[in-house]
């Protein structure tokens, strides 16, 4: 099982084979609108900019579970992504990446990597959450190679900035 065996919805509510970005270099990155992390947006976009004719993809997946930072519909979302941060990357429908509902994407990816890589320089409540496989909170992202494999998961305090040395590594 890889990546490519996922199927997730779009804004409109249509499937999405994950099996589109075959031969790709992936970002997943659980996102909230009304989040701290919320102008990581900007980074995020500047790298799909930077590395997307080198076929890199960043996919977008608005989450509600953490203090309900995601509110409106699916489409408000993504409206609200592109009109304040100018994301012209994918954003998906809105899912759970933990509990029972958890979407079998986020199941899968936190069963393949189950601690993250930082960036946080001083001990807080993220970095003493990250060695398990649980998703701490919103702008978790994990890098995922070509061949679907997932290579990195970065805590929600890893800026986008910091990723493109990972990201070079795999185009």
């Amino acid at each position: 099982m890889n990546i490519y065996d996922f199927t997730v919805k779009d804004t409109n509510q249509q499937d999405v084979s994950l099996a589109n970005y075959k031969n790709k270099v992936l970002l997943v990155v659980n996102t909230a609108t009304k989040c701290g992390f919320t102008p990581q947006y900007e980074g995020l976009e500047a790298l799909y900019e930077q590395y997307k004719d080198q076929g890199f993809e960043v996919l977008d997946f608005p989450c509600n579970q953490f203090l309900k930072q995601a509110p409106g519909s699916d489409s408000e979302l993504k409206s609200f992504c592109t009109l304040n941060f100018g994301t012209k990357f994918e954003t998906f429908a809105k899912i759970d990446v933990n509990g029972k509902q958890a979407h079998p994407l986020y199941v899968y990816l936190r069963n393949e990597i189950s601690h993250d890589i930082t960036g946080i320089r001083k001990p807080s409540i993220l970095s003493k959450l990250s060695t398990t496989d649980r998703i701490k909170w919103n702008f978790t992202k994990f890098l995922i190679d070509r061949n679907g494999k997932v290579v990195h998961r970065f805590s929600p305090g890893f800026e986008p900035k910091n990723i493109t040395k990972y990201i070079e590594e795999l185009i």
